[in-house]
């Protein structure tokens, strides 16, 4: 099969803000979401922080980041950061 090489990752990806950096090879990220209400259609956000590894330390406070699902590496630690997608100023 030609399809083969091209595999599709079955992980989930979110993007988020770097909330805190000072612990070694891990970062807090916050993930915004905006959905609609389903009865009242008012347009309700919500935040989430998740935890994520972070192993040459590169992320800083503010920046935007990929993060993708992985295996469980700590107790609250289930996240990757698998790009940073813009540098805080």
């Amino acid at each position: 099969m030609d399809n083969s090489d091209k595999k599709k990752s079955l992980r989930r990806t979110l993007i988020g803000t770097v909330a805190s950096d000072q612990m070694d090879k891990s970062v807090v990220v916050v993930v915004n979401r905006r959905f609609q209400h389903p009865i009242y259609g008012k347009f309700i956000q919500r935040r989430k922080k998740y935890m994520a590894h972070d192993p040459q330390n590169a992320c800083s406070n503010g920046d935007k980041v990929l993060i993708e699902e992985s295996r469980p590496l700590s107790r609250r630690k289930r996240w990757l950061v698998k790009e940073i997608l813009e540098k805080a100023v």
